[in-house]
């Protein structure tokens, strides 16, 4: 492709042309614009941009060096009627944003996209311009002089033009100040005829040395980083000029400019470029330079250079990764959106030696991309060989932050975390407790649910290592323990008795298994592990909550025999005489739920309870009518789960302000338990509400608080039970580790460690008070923990337009989970309040948190690609390594085994379903069989090798993190880029 560019641009393309034959003599200007273009083949060229941007980054990294976000004004030079002026045109944080015609309205932020000729025209003025780094001045007046006096002798001007030029850049700019509604309304209501914006500065008054009162109100400050610094770029034509004047300032330290910059910020650069009348692309070249300050690589080597050829080499690494978008091809009047995710610097400062560029090196480099996919330190699973080594570790790491864990939760998103969890918990309490007393005869129903529930959660958060799991029942220990009742009714064995045994059996594994480190091997749970687990525990939320739902159909029948045409025979009274002896003056009609609005038939009519409490039985057609309450319960149970789902997403709207959004999207789940009780309420349906028991007494009359552990079975029953206890033994780790690996994946950002054995042996202390008073097994609740860490996610305060907020971690404490727990144990004596919520609204949180968990696997995106055909298919990371052959297999695979694990579940087979969540990992390892450990590094990740350091477990590289984008670039050859609006 040939295209005529004029000036500059048209001598690069001959001096591209040219780099076709090696040139040594050509490259080694490093002034000559060729070397933008194709001459850093030779690694001499293009290597010290490279390495010195490099080493910015690495001296920011060590301390050496900051680098404060720039916000970028350019200012424009106008002819109006009144004289020369400046005027802001368009502003930088990280995108640009530029005043629409108009004068009136910022644009939407967007990356900017420059005219090629703009860079060349920009890298001649600032090989030739006035360059002044490190200037001590503390005013805008001193910086001008300085630059004016300056100046090249080819460039200078006479003193004349000298005044007059700076008498032009001391002129007071005027600002386009970001603006509210209610102030639009209000300028709107006060000068509706007035076309001109009030509050602007007026023009021919000098920069004033203090801020404005337009800067200090100014909205647009809000969306500036604290410690950001500002930047100004200053560009147009005047007739007096015969050559133009560029200059480029860096401060020596950032100095207020008073009202120089629309809001009031330190200034580090300026940038001026004035010429005379004629050419047309002044405006281009001062884009061209805002846009090359918004590039944190370029003004990390802005910063640290200390002479001309510093600032021309950190260009150079800039024009080397410019992308040409060929002219005709894109509508260059489109503006492109912000990205939602940007690459890290160090993906741009790797140099590749040239043996790697061309080489079969592919696995290699997948391996040397991957990362530790969890945040934890090196020591938190590394062996010590002695006994409870690990757990005096955690223990040590955990203390220093004990105090925190209860300060840092002062903060209103722990009250909407404690409400949210607690509904869910409290849901979760009773469903899992109504299906506990179907499966053992009430031996353990929700009374014992709740108050089990309460007392574990309650330990564990205060004692354990990762106070963000929410202890819970949870579907694998329910299956076990359904076989273990239907086992005691077979072989006429005490229930309660055999469980305490069981218990304490796993209980004393649970102590062996922490003693012996055995958490080290968390290393071996890799993806394909932890999906298949977090999926099956997703679809046991998805499933119960409609099992129950469909249920109430049974409990609620709809009326299918209803005819319209007989309404008029539909009737029921009540017969308060003995059976087939009824009496005309005693039998008093009731009104058929038909017509509840009309009175009753007789003014002494009962109502149904009153006549059967009296002893009466009722008579006719209508008395077994029941309301349509199930498709009133299906509408509150889809409405509360589209509602927490639409609130939640109501925080990336782009209605109302930033605040507004996070509120909403913090109570999501309350607001929406509110308007679906609302509903109810207002409809007055008697759909199922929320059962919570009012006293403490056992489920069960026939059993106690206390379970005694002989004298109900034989005595080797307590040596038999060490059996079914390694298998649960088995569940309980299995179910608790996988968790707890879950949870401290390196994306979350944890900042206070992990405890696995800690954690552990929490768990398998609470086994042997749970298994005494009766109470069900808890154990790490993978839907609900994960519930609990989104609700507690932190993001920055402040982002730049067109930046979504930065993800900054999770509010690590004690007190949501504490709290939580102290709520279930009141709600046995809340039930007067709690009575009024209906059920299908807590099944639809409960669907809502499990249709959440599900979608935050990798495996539904695999399943997705599955219906999708390729040209349609996301761009993921992994399908630009792998086949889609290979990636469809690993995906087959692994539906094939949830398919199992729920096959497993759901049968007699149940008894050996430890065992199969066990096998997992001897599945994982026949996969290597299968695929190359290059597909596995990007589809899941490597199983450590015998004795390697807890450190180098699982690396793989993650969808979006650092990781990846960090990865070394393979390129052929230099590319040129100009999608840099």
């Amino acid at each position: 492709m040939q295209a005529h560019i004029p000036g500059a641009g048209g001598t690069a393309l001959q001096a591209a042309d040219n780099c076709s034959q090696p040139n040594p003599g050509l490259c080694s200007n490093p002034g000559a614009p060729s070397q933008a273009f194709g001459c850093s083949i030779f690694p001499s060229s293009t290597a010290t941009a490279a390495r010195q941007a490099g080493a910015a980054l690495q001296w920011e990294e060590r301390g050496d060096v900051t680098c404060p976000l720039l916000f970028i004004q350019l200012n424009q030079l106008l002819s109006t009627p009144a004289g020369l002026e400046w005027r802001e045109m368009a502003r930088w944080i990280k995108f640009e944003e530029k005043v629409e015609d108009g004068g009136e309205r910022w644009s939407a932020p967007h990356v900017p996209a420059l005219p090629l000729h703009s860079l060349f025209q920009l890298r001649t003025c600032l090989q030739k311009g006035t360059m002044l780094l490190d200037l001590d001045a503390t005013s805008f007046k001193e910086i001008i002089d300085k630059a004016l006096s300056e100046q090249p002798e080819e460039a200078e001007l006479q003193p004349a033009l000298r005044e007059r030029l700076a008498a032009l850049l001391l002129l007071q700019p005027q600002h386009q100040p970001t603006k509210s509604l209610l102030q639009l309304l209000a300028e709107l209501g006060l000068s509706p005829c007035r076309g001109k914006a009030k509050g602007r500065s007026e023009p021919r008054t000098q920069v004033s040395k203090m801020p404005l009162k337009e800067q200090l109100r100014n909205r647009f400050k809000k969306k500036v980083p604290q410690g950001a610094e500002a930047a100004h770029v200053a560009v147009g034509e005047v007739e007096f000029l015969e050559k133009p004047f560029t200059a480029f300032i860096r401060l020596r330290h950032g100095v207020s400019l008073g009202s120089l910059a629309e809001v009031s910020l330190p200034s580090r650069f300026l940038f001026i470029l004035l010429g005379p009348h004629g050419v047309k692309t002044y405006h281009e070249v001062g884009r061209a330079m805002a846009t090359l300050l918004t590039d944190e690589l370029f003004q990390r080597v802005a910063r640290q250079a200390e002479r001309r050829q510093d600032l021309m080499a950190g260009m150079e690494a800039f024009l080397d990764e410019l992308i040409v978008l060929p002219p005709g091809k894109w509508d260059p009047g489109a503006r492109i959106p912000p990205p939602s995710h940007l690459p890290a610097p160090c993906r741009r400062t790797t140099v590749n030696p040239l043996d790697q560029q061309h080489g079969n090196g592919d696995m290699t480099a997948a391996g040397d991309r991957a990362s530790p996919g969890h945040a934890r330190s090196g020591e938190e699973l590394e062996r010590t060989g002695r006994l409870f080594g690990g757990l005096l570790r955690d223990i040590r790491r955990k203390a220093p932050w004990y105090g925190s864990d209860f300060s840092d939760a002062l903060h209103p998103q722990c009250l909407s975390a404690v409400l949210y969890i607690y509904l869910a918990t409290v849901t979760n309490a009773i469903t899992f407790g109504g299906m506990l007393g179907d499966a053992t005869s009430n031996m353990q129903g929700v009374l014992e649910s709740f108050l089990g529930t309460a007392f574990a959660g309650f330990i564990f958060c205060l004692f354990s290592g990762q106070p963000l799991t929410i202890l819970s029942s949870t579907g694998p220990v329910l299956v076990f323990e359904r076989l273990l009742f239907s086992f005691s009714q077979d072989h006429s064995l005490d229930y309660l008795e055999f469980r305490l045994w069981i218990g304490l059996w796993v209980a004393f594994f649970g102590v062996v298994l922490v003693a012996t480190e055995a958490s080290h091997l968390v290393r071996y749970f890799t993806r394909f592990t932890e999906e298949g687990f977090c999926a099956l525990i997703s679809l046991i939320f998805i499933y119960d909550s409609l099992k129950k739902m469909l249920s109430l159909a049974d409990a609620f029948p709809i009326n299918w025999q209803y005819r319209l045409d007989n309404i008029t025979s539909y009737s029921c009274t009540c017969n308060l005489s003995s059976p087939g002896h009824s009496s005309a003056g005693n039998d008093t009609s009731l009104p058929s739920p038909l017509a509840t609005w009309q009175p009753p038939a007789t003014p002494a009519g009962l109502s149904r309870t009153q006549c059967l409490d009296q002893g009466g039985h009722l008579l006719g057609t209508s008395c077994q009518y029941v309301p349509d309450v199930t498709l009133i319960s299906f509408l509150l149970f889809g409405g509360t789960f589209l509602l927490c789902t639409a609130l939640k997403r109501f925080r990336s709207s782009r209605y109302f302000p930033v605040g507004v959004r996070k509120l909403v999207s913090d109570f999501a789940v309350i607001l929406a338990i509110l308007a679906s009780c609302a509903v109810d309420a207002v409809l007055g349906l008697e759909t199922p509400k929320l059962l919570v028991p009012s006293e403490l007494k056992p489920t069960n009359p026939a059993r106690g608080w206390i379970v005694f552990p002989f004298g109900a079975n034989p005595w080797w029953v307590c040596l038999l039970s060490a059996v079914p206890a390694v298998l649960v033994t088995i569940l309980i780790f299995m179910d608790q580790q996988i968790t707890a690996v879950i949870l401290n994946r390196r994306e979350y950002k944890l900042q206070k460690g992990a405890g696995f054995h800690l954690d552990l042996l929490c768990v398998s202390l609470l086994m042997v008070v749970t298994s005494v008073t009766g109470l069900p097994w808890y154990v790490s609740a993978t839907v609900i923990s994960l519930a609990h860490m989104e609700s507690l996610r932190k993001e920055s305060a402040t982002s730049a337009p067109g930046e979504h907020p930065e993800f900054l971690g999770i509010r690590e404490q004690r007190l949501t989970g504490l709290a939580v727990f102290i709520l279930m144990g009141v709600s046995v004596f809340m039930a007067p309040v709690l009575k009024h919520i209906p059920m299908p609204v807590l099944y639809g949180v409960f669907l809502h948190m499990g249709v959440t968990a599900l979608n935050s696997i990798q495996l539904m995106d695999r399943v997705r690609l599955l219906l999708m055909p390729a040209k349609h298919q996301p761009d993921l990371a992994y399908l630009r390594h792998v086949p889609l052959r290979r990636v469809h297999l690993f995906t087959f695979i692994q539906l094939l085994c949830l398919a199992l694990l729920w096959l497993l579940k759901s049968t007699v087979a149940a008894i050996i379903f430890p065992v199969m969540l066990l096998a997992l990992l001897g599945i994982r390892k026949g996969l290597e069989r299968i695929f190359s450990p290059h597909d596995l590094s990007w589809l899941d990740g490597p199983l450590p090798a015998p004795g390697a350091a807890g450190t180098h477990a699982r690396e793989r590289p993650e969808q979006g993190s650092r990781a990846e984008e960090c990865e070394p670039m393979h390129r052929p050859g230099p590319q040129i880029n100009l999608s840099v609006n």
